[in-house]
């Protein structure tokens, strides 16, 4: 079985936002850039083009580059100090991700660093979506969560996860987010799917459709 296989959920979630963050930066990035082939600066919702000059987008786009730059370091900065790693090199925001992707196994060990690490990497990549205009997708399921009986379970592909949307679920395991933080919904990654869809709520075909977009289900905001 290979090392993946065995990794923590955080730390499979982990991954995942980096990768999405390092797919999407530069996107952030090339849209401050002048362009000939375009008028204006970022995209609306839904993709379509912004046209004429928006200054006041700019600047949060300037901004967001700089937040997620600083971001970054800092997380990366942190992560070698609380593994007691030398200072860390130089480098680009996606040199920079990579390294902390290559250090996931061994934050993996120290469960608080794992947890402050994911908070801070999917909140980053999700400002870097919302900046760039993209919406998180979100599409209801049907059945019920088996967790807690509601008819509350959302797929979010961006995210490659199913939650339980209601603020009073728990899940019986006291090591979860969902015990320590008010905030957090209990969530079923990747490779947890087929457990989920043993409790009866959905099939796993189900699950996978929704999560590749290819669902029949309604999206609904959050």
């Amino acid at each position: 079985m290979s090392n993946d296989a065995l990794a923590h959920p955080d730390r499979v979630r982990a991954s995942h936002w980096i990768t999405v963050l390092r797919r999407q930066f530069p996107e952030l990035q090339a849209e401050l850039t002048p362009s000939p082939h375009r008028s204006g600066l970022g995209r609306q919702r839904g993709g379509a083009d912004r046209h004429g000059p928006s200054e006041p987008l700019r600047l949060r786009v300037s901004d967001t580059v700089r937040d997620i730059t600083d971001g970054v370091v800092e997380l990366e900065e942190a992560v070698h100090d609380r593994l007691g790693l030398p200072p860390t090199d130089r480098g680009t925001v996606e040199v920079r991700l990579a390294r902390l992707a290559g250090l996931l196994e061994r934050v993996e060990a120290d469960p608080p660093l794992m947890r402050h690490l994911l908070e801070e990497v999917s909140a980053m990549a999700r400002r870097c979506s919302g900046t760039l205009g993209d919406a998180e997708p979100v599409v209801r399921l049907r059945g019920r969560c088996p967790l807690c009986a509601s008819v509350s379970l959302r797929a979010f592909p961006l995210r490659r996860a199913v939650l339980c949307i209601n603020p009073a679920c728990r899940c019986p395991h006291p090591g979860c987010g969902c015990h320590a933080d008010r905030a957090h919904r209990h969530s079923w990654p990747e490779d947890e799917w087929a457990e989920l869809a043993a409790g009866g709520a959905l099939t796993l075909e189900e699950i996978t459709a929704a999560l590749d977009g290819g669902s029949t289900a309604v999206a609904v905001s959050r």
